[in-house]
């Protein structure tokens, strides 16, 4: 009798962990596969630089800016309810994206994607924080992230061939598909569970909040064409300022904020929040930026884009959940920032050389850089529940997600626009055309559209355009290089003696952290 008495529990538990890893497939599908679309939907629905960028920064965009509030939402309603929610609307617009018949409808339906995916990320791991504890939480955690990496391994590669083979619109249709299948098993298992101590969502915070994130990716998204200077540009920063200044204030009065300000006295939480925003700089801004180059700069089909792509996301069908289990001899800190430093030398590697599609030259970056941010992927989420009391799961979720998909759409918006910025300095050596022309041309160059730079700059030699773009690339992978050097400093430090488990029991015992919490 006492050998069944776990069945009935542990059985709902892990059909709640194949739900919520269905959801977290369909996310890394949607990011990565209209990335390897842009131009194909170029050509179909028309649109310029700027537009085209909305279709993945959109999402990106509502995704980050509604993570805190989604997680606010769940712990105060439901977790059951909050994910069942979530993924329906994703599969709804997911449905409408596979008909949409303009670049405007596109946009904001992917925009509406991106909440449904934000409601039900958040939701989901706030929801596997009260199905698990201890070792087996970080286990559940650890398959997330590897249910990650099988999306943004695999998914270029299907999207790819599917875009091929039966047009963008059928990417749309398979995220839709895997969505669908999280809500019925999720409806079917899926325990409803919430905060006791939840007073309602902060409404004020999360509007100004998502203000903030709008105006300051805008601002950056135009920046490139219009220029720094441009009074446009520079009312949609200061807009950004005055948002996040406003939010800061409305969070120190509110009686339960959605982000609780006095986390950030506490050096682990702080540097939980920094190893979230890493990855922006030294991997994902690659999951668009390699793509583009790949289809639109070296001519190569979307199929063999994926082959390339495949290269450099294979890693992470495995070693998120290696990462885990070493972490019985070495700290969360030891493992994050050394993957960090790995990821910074494939990114000085691959800067090395001009085509990034002669994989017999790129496979070895390409594979460095998977294998490197791996590690820290795999115990970031698991990290970022364990910081806060349990009753609070969903805020730390929320938080923890808003940073991360926050910083990679923010590092979207400036690595486009420092991409653009570099090209046109090699533009300006080569071509005697006005700087607005040159602007201009440099915006469409950063999205790979080489043959659009050329009309634009008439009597330019297609090679000379070609080696222009692969070192304004080269430089910035150069760049992205430092930055994740950088990172992997300031997690080393703040995170310092921190492992997965000693940071799940300290929460818990903290009796200044639980007070902070609620």
């Amino acid at each position: 009798m006492h050998l069944s008495k776990p069945a009935p529990s542990q059985g709902p538990n892990l059909l709640t962990l194949a739900a919520v890893c269905l959801a977290a497939l369909a996310m890394p599908l949607s990011f990565t596969g209209p990335a390897l679309a842009l131009t194909a939907i170029g050509r179909e629905l028309g649109g310029d630089a700027l537009a085209l960028t909305w279709v993945t920064n959109a999402f990106m965009l509502t995704f980050g800016g509604s993570l805190m509030a989604a997680g606010a939402l769940a712990d105060q309603y439901g977790r059951k309810r909050v994910f069942l929610l979530g993924v329906g609307l994703f599969f709804l617009s997911s449905l409408g994206l596979s008909l949409a018949g303009s670049l405007l409808w596109l946009d904001l339906l992917r925009a509406a994607q991106g909440l449904g995916a934000a409601l039900s990320f958040a939701s989901g791991l706030a929801a596997l924080a009260q199905s698990f504890a201890g070792a087996a939480r970080t286990r559940a955690f650890s398959l997330i992230g590897t249910t990650f990496g099988i999306g943004l391994a695999f998914g270029p590669l299907l999207c790819g061939y599917l875009i091929q083979a039966l047009g963008w619109r059928s990417i749309f249709v398979l995220a839709g598909a895997v969505g669908l299948l999280a809500l019925g098993l999720a409806a079917y298992c899926m325990r409803e569970s919430r905060d006791p101590q939840a007073a309602g969502l902060d409404w004020p915070g999360a509007l100004s909040f998502t203000l903030a994130l709008s105006l300051l990716t805008y601002g950056a998204l135009a920046a490139p064409e219009l220029g720094w200077s441009s009074p446009r540009v520079i009312a949609l920063l200061l807009g950004s300022v005055a948002a996040f200044w406003l939010f800061v204030a409305l969070e120190r009065r509110a009686a339960r904020p959605m982000l609780d300000l006095s986390l950030f006295r506490y050096p682990r939480f702080v540097g939980v929040q920094c190893l979230a925003a890493a990855p922006a700089y030294a991997f994902v801004v690659l999951l668009v930026l390699l793509p583009l180059r790949l289809v639109g700069a070296e001519g190569v089909s979307e199929a063999e884009a994926g082959r390339v792509m495949l290269a450099l996301s294979a890693p992470m069908l495995a070693l998120p959940l290696c990462a885990a289990w070493l972490t019985r001899w070495l700290s969360a800190a030891t493992l994050s920032a050394g993957g960090l430093l790995l990821c910074a030398a494939g990114l000085w590697w691959l800067s090395r050389y001009p085509q990034v599609s002669a994989l017999q030259q790129t496979l070895w970056p390409l594979l460095l850089i998977g294998v490197g941010i791996s590690l820290p992927w795999g115990l970031m989420d698991g990290l970022a529940v364990s910081v806060v009391p349990k009753e609070r799961a969903g805020m730390a979720a929320g938080i923890f997600s808003t940073t991360r998909v926050a910083g990679e759409g923010i590092a979207l918006a400036l690595v486009g626009a420092l991409l653009a910025a570099l090209l046109q300095q090699r533009l300006a050596l080569i071509s005697a055309a006005a700087p607005q022309a040159l602007a201009t041309a440099a915006s469409q160059g950063a999205l790979g559209k080489l043959a659009a730079v050329g009309e634009l700059l008439s009597g330019l030699a297609p090679e000379a355009l070609s080696q222009a773009y692969a070192s304004a690339f080269q430089r910035l992978l150069t760049v992205l290089s430092g930055l994740t050097v950088a990172s992997a400093l300031v997690v080393a430090l703040f995170l310092r003696g921190v492992g997965q488990e000693h940071a799940e029991e300290t929460a818990a015992a903290d009796p200044a952290l639980e007070s902070s919490g609620g």
